[in-house]
């Protein structure tokens, strides 16, 4: 498989995300860390659409409204998540979302801000450019890790 595949189709996968992408594209596949990053980025923003067309599809077309069980489930999980971390949304806005997927740590990608913002019922309009946000922040900073640039204490 050509390098460019590899790194574009790692950063899709939710574990490893950019995160993952970068490094292994510069470090194994000994690509330009222009190329790895953008690349990266790229494959990191594909998914976006398909989680929360997906979740909506199954979660509210599917699932809700045919299955009581997970009509009550969803409903329970989905206010209470609302009623514990509205005001975070609040104070900062869109903003949360972005800074969110820009932190570079495991379980804050474009996946889980792709989750939060069908959560919080944030359209994919006004999602897609916030969490791109995140994912271009995020880029920039595990690329300047990999470069070694900024050093993270052990």
């Amino acid at each position: 498989m050509a390098p460019e595949i590899a790194t574009l189709l790692i950063s899709m996968v939710p574990i490893s995300e950019l995160r993952g992408a970068i490094p292994i594209a510069v470090a194994v596949y000994h690509l330009p860390i222009w190329s790895a990053f953008l690349l990266a980025v790229l494959g990191n923003l594909i998914p976006i659409i398909f989680v929360i067309w997906g979740l909506d599809l199954l979660i509210n077309k599917l699932l809700i409204h045919r299955i009581y069980i997970f009509n009550r489930f969803f409903t329970w999980l989905f206010e209470r998540t609302r009623r514990k971390y509205s005001r975070k949304i609040e104070i900062l806005g869109g903003l949360a979302l972005a800074i969110f997927v820009a932190i570079p740590l495991p379980g804050t990608g474009v996946s889980t801000g792709a989750l939060i913002a069908f959560v919080f019922g944030i359209p994919l309009k006004r999602a897609f450019p916030l969490i791109s946000l995140g994912v271009l922040i995020a880029g920039i900073i595990v690329s300047l890790i990999t470069l070694g640039i900024i050093n993270l204490p052990m």
